[in-house]
């Protein structure tokens, strides 16, 4: 007896096909993960994979406030009245900015949707080209591993140069504890500091809120996400993001 069993899944990739040629269906990639997780290392990577940008919220917001486009306009009077921006005129700003050219064979949203409104909001966004979310990469490394990996940064404030107290430490260490005393610039001898967002008090804020942000957002995308071991090697770390796309 004939149950449809496997020719579902055939009817399902033709019609797919299908789509896909009459919507000439771009590569649409959502990139999350906490600070520290390495995103900033492999984001230029996937760029040069998809042929893709990389966009982010606040840079496109910028970029659409300078150039006086309608929305950006609209966020303009916002901002200077002190109001925070609507996820409409936020989505309004993708939308103008994925009909760019280069936006032609996909791009790769860093860190937006950053709730699970904007995420429908962006799904009837693309779904009015008949087009969706491909892709969700997640980033994954434990928050204590993260804390070691940002905690342990500190800088010269003249110079720039960076340090890090257990992978880079400045000779002053000498097996320490790392203090505003023992944390001195080798070639001039200064105090470093550390930036406020790498104090262990504000980086436990940072991911206890990329935590409230994300993990509802994954739910909404759970059939295309991809989480991905980012405490590896960079090139093993690498190789699963290729895996996910």
């Amino acid at each position: 007896m004939f149950t449809g069993g496997a020719a579902a899944p055939r009817l399902a990739r033709r019609e797919a096909a299908t789509l896909d040629a009459e919507t000439d269906a771009r590569s649409v990639v959502i990139l999350f993960g906490p600070p520290g997780s390495g995103k900033g290392t492999h984001a230029p990577k996937l760029v040069e994979k998809l042929g893709a940008p990389q966009l982010s919220t606040g840079d496109m917001l910028r970029a659409a406030v300078a150039a006086g486009t309608e929305v950006g306009r609209q966020a303009k009077d916002v901002m200077a009245s002190g109001g925070l921006v609507s996820d409409e005129i936020v989505v309004g700003i993708i939308k103008d900015r994925i009909a760019e050219d280069d936006c032609k064979s996909g791009f790769i949203l860093d860190g937006f949707p950053r709730t699970v409104e904007q995420a429908k909001m962006l799904d009837d966004c693309l779904g009015a080209t008949k087009e969706c979310v491909n892709a969700v990469i997640a980033l994954e490394v434990p928050d204590e591993i993260l804390t070691e990996r940002i905690c342990g940064r500190w800088v010269h404030k003249a110079s720039g140069r960076s340090y890090h107290a257990t992978f880079a430490p400045p000779k002053s260490l000498d097996g320490r504890k790392p203090t505003e005393e023992t944390m001195l610039d080798d070639e001039t001898g200064e105090p470093l500091m550390q930036r406020a967002d790498d104090t262990e008090d504000a980086l436990k804020a940072r991911l206890a809120g990329y935590h409230d942000q994300t993990v509802p957002i994954l739910d909404h995308y759970s059939t295309v996400v991809s989480k991905v071991d980012a405490n590896q090697g960079l090139d093993e770390v690498w190789t699963d993001i290729e895996k996910a796309i």
